[in-house]
């Protein structure tokens, strides 16, 4: 098979691009590790990661390489790979914002559910569940969940930061990642909600006119 890559000059022998007939998608690549017999391939799309994952069998790259490249969708991209590859994101060429934010979601539930995590996991699922935060784009800092009315860096001001227990203990609000404890609160539900109360009037009436993703 005759795949389309470049060596990267700086570390020709362990890193390599490739690219995609498709035009959202770059920054893609391969690259060895130092120390043990395995590969990791990143593929990004409009900026975001979209397919990540790594294997000791260098046989099982070839394929998914070429899929990246000839514009296989990413179920079939995940096919192709017998090792976890898809982040859970879905692709929005367009690169809108409603659509973004709903594929951010689902690579918050994604890896929210592979982070053996309980608490954290009930905590995404939880803002997932309430619509009014399920329109704003969710993001993480040190594993606390904020959000924005804008998927794009710089977010809008911080009005909330949730920290999730390990095991027993309490979740604690914040009006920014490291700030100062505002409430802490047994349960994901009762964290929700103090975050619904504080989501500002301004962005609450902005949120309310993007319709909700449900997928």
């Amino acid at each position: 098979m005759s795949l389309p890559l470049t060596v990267t000059p700086s570390d020709p022998l362990r890193h390599a691009t490739f690219a995609s007939v498709v035009p959202h998608r770059h920054a893609s690549y391969v690259t060895a590790w130092h120390h043990e017999r395995c590969w990791t391939i990143w593929g990004s799309s409009n900026n975001r990661l979209m397919i990540c994952g790594a294997t000791k069998d260098l046989r099982e790259l070839p394929q998914v390489i070429r899929s990246w490249t000839d514009g296989a969708s990413l179920d079939e991209i995940g096919q192709a790979a017998p090792f976890d590859l898809l982040t859970g994101r879905f692709e929005v060429p367009d690169n809108n914002s409603t659509g973004v934010i709903a594929s951010e979601w689902q690579w918050l539930l994604k890896d929210a559910d592979d982070a053996d995590w309980p608490q954290y996991q009930a905590l995404i699922e939880s803002a997932h569940a309430e619509p009014k935060l399920r329109r704003l784009y969710p993001f993480t800092s040190h594993w606390a969940l904020s959000f924005s009315d804008t998927p794009d860096y710089p977010f809008s001001p911080p009005f909330v930061s949730i920290d999730s227990p390990r095991g027993t203990g309490d979740y604690t609000i914040r009006e920014w990642w490291n700030g100062p404890a505002l409430n802490q609160v047994s349960t994901p539900a009762e964290a929700i909600a103090i975050a619904v109360d504080r989501i500002p009037a301004d962005l609450l009436q902005a949120s309310s006119e993007i319709p909700a993703q449900d997928s």
